[in-house]
Order: C-alpha cells, then structure tokens, then sequence
C-alpha cells in the first residue's frame, strides 16, 4: 500500500477542493520545467540507492502530461523520508506540498524557516499562518502535540490535554528560562504559536507564566 503527495504551484488553491480542480485542469497539458527538474531529481536520487532501499513506490516519476503538477508515491515506511525530499526540491521553486490522505495543502507562501513537530504527522521545515490555524484545533490522539523549534534549547510547543485544554511551553535557551501556562482557547494557542513564530512577543508577555521543572 503506498501513500500520495503531489506537488503543485504555491498560490494554485487553497481549499481540498480547488486543489481537485487545479489537478484536473493540467491533465494532458505538457509537463512544466520545475516538475520535469524535481522529478528528474526524485529518480536520480532514488536510482542511486539499493533497490530493497527505494523510496518510489512506483518507480520514477514525471514525464505525464500533467502540466504544472507532480504526483509521487512512497512506501508507508519510506513517508519522512520523501516528505522531506519533496520540501528540499520543491520550496525553492515555489512548490507546495499536498497530501491527499490528511488533505493538507502546506504552501509555503508566508512561510517561516523552522523546525515543526506534528505529533500526528511528522516534520516539517517551515510553519505558515493557514497551517497553525489548521492544525492546533485539531492536533489527533494519540500525540496531540505540536513543537516549533528556532534550534534545540530555542522553541515553543503545545499539548492537548485529555481535558481538552492546552498546555502551552516556550523555552527560551536553558532550563531557567522554561515556562509554560494554561489555556482553553485554540485559536488563542494557534495565535501565540504564529506569533512567537514570527518574533512577536507581545502575546506571550500579557500571559501569567510558571516555570516548568523538567
């Protein structure tokens, strides 16, 4: 059984919906240059392993006449691994990423250079305003949480308790400058995550906090 991505023009859609339209739309249009450059990529990387170690479900990819859109299939054990290959090759060119199975379109227009943990889902190298509004209310059991990280002693992260409350952290580079606070609100937490995200600190600063004890 395989797991999907495809590849599509960041701006292109925004809904689920308007991503089935675009896809539709470039069938039968002549493969563009940037699909052509990543997918030629994808495959020289994947011919350069072991076959037992490829990470192509259906061995290479491009060269359909899908216009502007790449479709790539991975093995389930082999998803992070692709994920990440298609982030590399495609934010440069102005490429999002969207997954089908989740139906997450992760675009990176606006997008912040971090390290994003999603309990449910993996990594991922950026953070986007849509993206934290779309995953904090509904971050899944059994890992709700969500961490975005600067560099290792530098990040914010987020729990959702049994109780449906959230438990916000941010550590600020040492163990002494480790808080943490509770709250109810989702949006409330998506809107401190953005905002340290983007080196706002105003949000976080009118909150009461305690240090956390690890």
């Amino acid at each position: 059984m395989s797991y999907d991505h495809v590849l599509l023009p960041s701006g292109a859609a925004v809904t689920p919906a308007e991503v089935d339209a675009y896809l539709s739309a470039q069938q039968g249009r002549p493969e563009a240059e940037p699909v052509a450059a990543i997918a030629a990529e994808l495959n020289r990387r994947n011919a350069a392993r072991p076959e037992a170690d490829s990470f192509l479900a259906d061995g290479p990819v491009g060269g359909a006449d899908t216009g502007a859109t790449l479709f790539v299939s991975s093995a389930y054990d082999a998803v992070g691994h692709l994920r990440a290959l298609l982030f590399e090759l495609a934010t440069p060119r102005d490429y999002a990423v969207y997954d089908p199975q989740l139906t997450w379109l992760i675009d990176p227009d606006g997008h912040v250079p971090v390290t994003v943990t999603h309990g449910g889902a993996g990594d991922f190298p950026y953070l986007t305003r849509a993206l934290i509004d779309q995953w904090i209310p509904s971050l899944p059991d059994p890992n709700p949480y969500l961490i975005v990280e600067r560099e290792p002693q530098n990040y914010i992260q987020t729990l959702r308790e049994e109780s449906g409350r959230y438990t916000l952290e941010f550590r600020d580079g040492s163990p002494d400058r480790h808080f943490g606070t509770q709250l109810d609100d989702a949006q409330q937490v998506a809107d401190l995550i953005w905002e340290w995200t983007t080196g706002d600190r105003s949000g976080l600063d009118a909150l009461e906090w305690r240090p956390v004890d690890l």
